[in-house]
């Protein structure tokens, strides 16, 4: 009762713009990160201001955005109308202010809540925008959102437009770093969903000619079964084929907004093209059996879109603005006429598909008989089995704030996973044991995932034998030595992933685990390091007397060291698949026969442990010749 009495006027606060959105950055930009994953915190500040080009563009003000990002500092231009010279200070500091909220001009906008440029401003050390309206330019300076620098409106020769030039505050991101293939990938879905949009990142230019199409055939893994199907509405494009991995893979967007966790239009595309395509055959096939295999971009519009979060990622809305039909019958209505349609005109490619279901109906009931044993194994192994040390938390406590927390690490032997288990967060850290080499799935059938006990047991512990919906952890993390043994272990494990669920990397899911190669310290400090680079820079810092230990696999170290390294500075690699990699091409050169390419590849980056002695020798020498 008396912490009640206690509740009092004093006890109110309220927080200027500013200062809410630093204190929450989380609300507005979602989870803060190093730039590892593609959805951290950095990288939507960049959208944020991209959004506002875009929607010009959309506007039919601007062809063209010049985007720059190095050393941490991004900078981005449009050549559109430009900010209201009057308006320039306040449309990047004043919460609710902004052109979106009138509809007539922005009628599908991504950014309808005025916050955007506001929530980039005050999580940036350094902030400055200027617009270029007529031959006047007016531009303002902000730190951490407090203006700085205000000077009057000027002359200028420079087009119409606006300049936004900002620099992640490292108070809030600390140690990120922008990774370049994640700022391209969001520059393509800008382009593939804006056509005759040129936008030149770093110099090099961005440009679609074909839409969605143009984005299967630059994400498919090697030749699909049958050409692209493209299908355009009003204010609904979509564009399928089957490929030849396992499980669905598929990309949406609403309003040229990438909406990385689906939503309602991405559920109605699943069900509308397996419903459009059974009636066609006029067979009783499985959805399941349909969309096996399917890879598949789906784009809509939508009048005052209701996203699930401040970050857009996953479409709320129920209808759309066609008549007021619901989300499912707008879609359904589209495909049941364009597509049908295009089956019946394009016989040899509806002969191509229907093949291909029958083709994944007969591995389905194949599979069935071997899938009640596996299942039946793991229900068993999971009673007595000491592999899986699981977390309370998952993915899919869709309620829990440390959801995208959740990480699952795959570690080699006891002595490893017995220091990461000890060390870890037992609210949203998982560890999974391997015991020994996997077996290399190159080239097997996914007969094997339930034949092999133990990638039964991983897939189980994910949970994502019938649906990538229902993952478990946000990160699958492999932590292997980094000798010989582990990097070959880490590629059996990536060739399994790539093999059977390859939306995992796709959805960037799988990371490497970074853990330090030395430690270097005095009787004062201690130092871990991670390259050759950070040796040399603890090494001067500490003189040369320091004692340099060298780590030669993660058994050696501790549970009070391990718990440096996976907690809040832990540093992880993600796995990427490059732009046009076939999935096939990269198993077949790292993973098939032994062939005379690879043998020289491992020969060109081999690196055995006298060659690093020498080196640490070397640095300690030239350290005391400069003291």
């Amino acid at each position: 009762m008396a912490q009640e009495n206690n509740y009092t006027e004093d006890n109110i606060r309220s927080l200027d713009w500013k200062e809410h959105i630093r204190l929450r950055p989380g609300m507005y930009i979602g989870k803060l990160g190093d730039g590892a994953s593609a959805d951290d915190g950095i990288y939507i500040l960049m959208k944020e201001v991209i959004d506002n080009c875009i929607d010009e563009f959309v506007m039919g003000n601007g062809k063209r955005i010049d985007i720059k990002a190095k050393d941490g500092k991004v900078s981005i231009r449009d050549y559109g109308r430009g900010i209201p010279l009057g308006k320039v200070v306040d449309v990047v500091s004043k919460i609710n202010t902004g052109g979106k909220y009138d509809s007539k001009a922005f009628k599908k906008s991504v950014g309808l809540n005025g916050v955007g440029t506001k929530a980039v401003n005050a999580l940036s050390s350094y902030f400055m925008v200027y617009a270029v309206r007529d031959g006047e330019k007016k531009s303002a300076t902000f730190e951490r959102g407090v203006l700085v620098d205000d000077p009057k409106i000027e002359k200028t020769e420079e087009r119409n437009g606006t300049y936004v030039e900002f620099y992640p505050d490292e108070e809030i991101f600390k140690k990120f770093a922008f990774k370049v293939p994640y700022i391209e990938k969001m520059i393509w879905n800008y382009c593939y969903l804006n056509r005759g949009l040129a936008i030149y990142f770093n110099g090099e230019k961005y440009q679609s000619k074909n839409g969605l199409k143009d984005l299967l055939e630059n994400n498919q893994d090697g030749d699909p079964l049958y050409p692209i199907i493209h299908l355009e509405g009003d204010d609904i494009e979509v564009a399928f084929t089957h490929g030849r991995t396992y499980g669905e893979d598929y990309y949406s967007f609403v309003n040229g907004q990438h909406t990385t966790q689906g939503g309602t239009h991405h559920s109605a595309f699943r069900e509308s093209v397996a419903r459009v395509i059974k009636d066609f055959y006029n067979k009783n096939y499985e959805a399941s059996d349909i969309r096996q295999s399917i890879v598949a971009a789906v784009s809509v519009k939508v009048m005052e879109p209701i996203f699930e979060s401040q970050t857009k990622t996953k479409l709320g809305s129920q209808e759309v603005e066609q008549g007021g039909k619901s989300m499912r019958a707008f879609i359904n209505d589209f495909l049941k006429t364009k597509l049908d349609n295009y089956l019946h005109k394009n016989v040899e490619t509806a002969e191509i598909l229907e093949k291909k279901i029958k083709q994944s109906e007969k591995e389905r009931k194949e599979l069935s008989g071997i899938r009640k044993i596996a299942r039946d194994r793991a229900k068993k192994a999971s009673l007595h089995n000491k592999k899986l040390r699981d977390c309370r938390v998952h993915l899919t406590d869709l309620k829990n704030d440390r959801r995208d927390e959740t990480t699952l690490f795959i570690t080699e032997g006891d002595s490893a996973s017995g220091s990461i288990t000890k060390s870890r967060d037992v609210n949203t850290q998982a560890v999974f044991s391997l015991r020994g080499k996997p077996l290399n799935t190159h080239g097997l059938t996914k007969k094997v995932v339930y034949e092999n006990e133990e990638f039964n047991l991983i897939q189980a512990a994910l949970d994502i034998e019938d649906d990538m919906d229902d993952l478990r952890y946000n990160k699958i993390v492999i932590a292997t030595d980094a000798d010989v043994d582990g990097m070959h272990i880490r590629m059996l494990l990536l060739t399994f992933f790539l093999r059977f669920f390859p939306d995992l990397v796709k959805r960037n899911h799988v990371y490497v685990l970074q853990t330090p190669l030395f430690r270097v310290r005095n009787k004062k400090k201690t130092r871990y390091c991670y390259s050759e680079e950070e040796r040399k820079e603890a090494l001067e810092e500490l003189g040369k007397t320091a004692e340099i230990t060298r780590f030669k696999g993660l058994g050696e170290i501790s549970p009070d060291e391990f718990k440096y390294f996976i907690g809040e500075d832990i540093r992880l690699e993600p796995v990427m698949l490059s732009k046009g990699a076939s999935i096939e091409e990269v198993l077949s050169f790292y993973m098939g026969k032994n062939t005379p390419s690879r043998q020289e590849f491992i020969i060109d980056n081999l690196r055995v442990e006298k060659d690093i002695g020498e080196e640490v020798k070397k640095d300690k020498e030239e350290i005391e010749k400069a003291s």
